[in-house]
């Protein structure tokens, strides 16, 4: 029989295995001060204090707030048990918040920040329980149980919450720190600010105030226009003030409600509040706050939030759920439209009867009647308010018209009045003569004007249209066919009775191809129309090159293209112009050469992209293996609506060259280039290099 030898055997752990958890899982200050404040998240906190610098003492971090705190029985069977948290995302907290904080490990690193952690916590029952963890102390022992962790209790004044000191910092804490600090706790807060229920954390600095102020910074004020929207018993009403506080336009429930019968929104009560924001840089050039502020602002809470009885429900509203489709509703009629991008909204709903049902997991509503018809009634306010704007532009353009008319003919008229005060005839008629003239010029621009204008209004149809279909194709049924080619290829390789390589491999891979460069297709295009690359700014001539030849990887190996792309070493060439501009000059002519290739017999597929900088000038060639320039003059390629190609446009290289003429440059073209097809050469004055 087996001699028993120590019935307490049990694992044991060297002191090393501490740093080897905490420092290496967050190893940076911010994200360890992130882990403590989503732990006063989870605690259903609703302020929670960060002291990056308390009492000018920079080597010293504190983090207090006004949560549920802990007992000494908590503190010892669950906030020193690492990798045991009690915490389930799957459970709500009492406050109703999904747990955000890690399984005790990420709070250890973040405790090891110092060489000394005091934790002191109040949980309401008339004490304050206090445990300090001195780190160097386990520095000389074998395991880590070799040192005593002792939790005092004493008489509290009251009140509930807990408060962390981090002692003797072991890492400075730069301005980089502290910028991504700030970022991270404006995504934990909750934006609007008079949820009893939200949550607000607080960074405190004086030598990083500025960045500190950034967490309760809020810009609802700088919004150029603010949409209210109720619903009562089913009736709904709404109204837009400006950034005055002045109201423009009110609606009835009829104004809302395009059903046949304008029926009632079948919805409990609800109140609907959006700020939209006019992001450009004469917009805010008398404002207190700076633009590039407020935009990052609204990186991190732009969209329409949804509150029910107080809390807000996830993910609506999160970065990438557009649940009221706001964006594809921007691509379709683009003016006058919110994105989740320029504007902020909360929609809160007062449900005494449940009727919005949740999903089992917490991650939204179940697709029931009621949450349609929030979705109806939050798109009915928007579409109605993007209509009155919309009247309201197209108000001013006809005023501006008819003004310019008016003004045009008075002018006419005043230097005709002058011209017949001119004594001598000789050079009265002259100056007729001159005046003439120049009318004669002025009408035949104003004639190239209306042309170029219905050009591009054609343009902009054909790019609303491709947009759509952009927007569409890239949910759910590229999604859907390329889930469903794994999902047959999976189960094709898993049946033995079938020669997957023999009989299926080509006809996958070639469908597998084809739905990357729909990908392709629908991801260009989206990423050429984001309002962003429109804004003028500082663009990086190279990189817009590169990010547009990664786009098109797929369209090439799709194509069996071989790309050759050379960037010119010395640094980033820059000019100040809009992304898309620079962007649509490089897609047009990747475009241009693909096409080619098209109607070219060869079986290589050559295309070089090359771009240098020679002294302030800035040169792209893009140079195929194609046919070449053939049936059409040098001259005619950049005239709207000359085209060799059978269903050609004949727009993409008048693009081209109005794009390259806004930035200063140059365009040229070579019938029979460096790789036998066309060459293309665009010159651009950059204003420098990084």
């Amino acid at each position: 029989m087996a001699e028993l030898i120590d019935p307490d055997a049990k694992i044991r752990f060297s002191p090393k295995i501490l740093q080897r958890l905490g420092e290496e899982l967050n190893p940076s200050v911010d994200q360890g001060i992130i882990e403590l404040v989503k732990n006063s998240y989870d605690a259903n906190a609703r302020v929670c204090d960060v002291w990056l610098d308390i009492e000018t003492d920079n080597r010293k971090i504190v983090i207090e707030d006004d949560g549920d705190g802990m007992d000494g029985d908590s503190i010892v069977d669950g906030w020193l048990v690492l990798g045991g948290s009690s915490k389930s995302t799957d459970e709500l907290t009492r406050l109703g918040r999904r747990p955000a904080g890690n399984k005790g490990l990420g709070r250890l690193a973040a405790l090891r920040l110092g060489q000394i952690a005091r934790m002191t916590s109040r949980p309401g029952d008339g004490f304050e329980y206090t445990i300090s963890i001195d780190w160097r102390r386990f520095e000389s022992v074998t395991t880590v149980d070799d040192v005593p962790l002792v939790v005092e209790r004493e008489r509290s004044p009251g009140g509930t919450g807990t408060r962390i000191e981090l002692i003797d910092i072991k890492a400075s804490i730069g301005r980089v720190d502290v910028r991504r600090l700030s970022r991270a706790l404006v995504l934990l807060a909750d934006p609007f600010g008079d949820e009893p229920k939200g949550f607000q954390p607080a960074l405190h600095s004086n030598e990083y105030s500025d960045l500190a102020a950034q967490v309760s910074s809020r810009y609802f004020d700088q919004a150029e226009y603010h949409l209210t929207g109720r619903i009562v018993d089913g009736v709904a009403s709404a109204s837009v003030q400006d950034w005055r506080g002045e109201t423009l336009w009110e609606a009835t429930h009829g104004d809302l409600s395009k059903t046949p019968t304008e029926a009632k929104y079948a919805l409990p009560d609800a109140e609907l509040d959006l700020w939209v924001f006019i992001l450009n840089a004469q917009t805010f050039q008398t404002r207190p706050v700076q633009l590039n502020t407020v935009r990052d602002w609204l990186g991190s809470f732009g969209g329409v939030h949804v509150y029910v009885n107080g809390l807000r429900v996830a993910p609506y509203g999160n970065q990438g759920n557009d649940w009221l489709d706001m964006n594809l509703a921007r691509v379709r009629s683009p003016e006058e439209r919110p994105s989740t991008n320029t504007s902020i909204g909360r929609l809160k709903v007062f449900d005494q009867y449940d009727s919005l049902k949740q999903k089992t997991d917490r991650s939204g509503f179940l697709d029931t009647t009621a949450f349609a018809e929030l979705q109806r009634f939050g798109k009915d306010a928007l579409n109605w308010m993007a209509q009155k704007r919309v009247e309201a532009a197209e108000r001013k353009r006809r005023a501006a018209r008819a003004e310019a008319k008016i003004s045009a003919s008075s002018s006419s008229a005043s230097v005709a009045a002058s011209i017949d005060k001119i004594e001598n005839e000789q050079s009265k008629r002259e100056v007729q003569r001159a005046f003439s003239d120049y009318q004669r010029v002025r009408d035949q621009e104003a004639d190239v004007l209306r042309r170029e204008v219905q050009l591009y209004r054609t343009l902009s149809t054909a790019g609303i249209t491709a947009a759509t279909f952009a927007h569409e194709s890239n949910g759910n049924p590229l999604k859907v066919i390329s889930a469903t080619l794994t999902g047959v290829t999976t189960r094709l390789l898993r049946n033995t009775a079938v020669d997957y390589d023999a009989d299926y491999r080509l006809a996958i891979d070639r469908m597998k191809a084809a739905t990357a460069s729909l990908t392709v297709l629908s991801t260009a295009t989206l990423e050429l129309i984001d309002a962003d690359k429109r804004r003028v700014g500082k663009v990086r001539l190279n990189q817009a090159v590169l990010d547009i030849c990664k786009t098109f990887e797929p369209f090439f190996l799709g194509r069996n293209v071989q790309l050759e792309l050379s960037l010119s070493g010395g640094g980033e060439p820059y000019v100040q112009g809009a992304p898309a501009a620079v962007e649509s000059v490089v897609t047009n002519l990747i475009n241009n050469a693909l096409a080619a290739f098209e109607t070219a017999n060869g079986e290589t597929r050559a295309l070089r992209v090359n771009a240098s900088v020679s002294g302030d000038v800035w040169e792209l060639k893009v140079a195929d293996s194609g046919p070449g320039i053939t049936g059409i003059s040098l001259d005619e390629i950049w005239l709207p609506g000359h085209t060799m190609r059978p269903h050609g446009t004949g727009l993409g290289l008048t693009i081209v060259r109005d794009a390259v003429a806004d930035l200063s440059g140059t365009v040229a073209a070579q019938a029979f280039g460096e790789l036998g097809g066309a060459t293309f050469i665009v010159k651009i004055p950059v204003i420098g290099v990084d």
